[in-house]
């Protein structure tokens, strides 16, 4: 790599560092390539982004940013996942180290906030932004709906009482 490419690298970094919500460090013990590309699919698909960087560029990146807590984590073969929802990046590392040993998790950052391995685990366990959304989004429709069954109610009883009161009067 040459000066120029470095300064474009640190860059990309720094403006990732500056839009993304968290960010995983993972330390890579020899994986093939094959099982980079399935964990790069994994973050790709969660839309998170996972990438290996040259410790000291990621440590110039990471200047005057939140996530300068992270520099001491950058020593040996280091890749970084990042995500804007907080706990995609972190859902995937922890799950693919599940079932790949070769792929620890050393830490994070969440923001300002730094995290070691056991805090990312604890995040990637609460349920992501959608799932959130989700949530509240049931919770607002339904008193909505009950508002709805109980202003129609009353007047199904009321029609229910005038069709046996009917039935009765037949039958007289």
């Amino acid at each position: 790599m040459d000066r120029s490419q470095k300064a474009e690298s640190v860059a990309a970094l720094n403006a990732t560092f500056n839009e993304v919500g968290v960010v995983v460090v993972t330390r890579n013990l020899g994986m093939s390539v094959a099982q980079s590309t399935a964990l790069r699919t994994k973050m790709r698909d969660a839309g998170a982004s996972f990438k290996v960087s040259k410790n000291s560029l990621a440590k110039l990146a990471i200047a005057n940013t939140d996530y300068e807590g992270i520099g001491d984590m950058l020593t040996g073969p280091v890749a970084l996942a990042s995500s804007v929802d907080p706990v995609a990046a972190a859902k995937v590392a922890i799950d693919f180290a599940k079932t790949n040993d070769k792929l620890e998790i050393v830490g994070g950052s969440m923001g300002a906030q730094v995290l070691n391995a056991d805090g990312i685990k604890a995040l990637a366990s609460m349920p992501s932004l959608d799932q959130l959304r989700a949530t509240i989004v049931g919770l607002v429709q339904a008193p909505a709906t009950k508002i709805a069954q109980l202003t129609t109610a009353p007047a199904a009883k009321l029609a229910r009482v005038f069709g046996a009161y009917a039935k009765t009067q037949e039958a007289a």
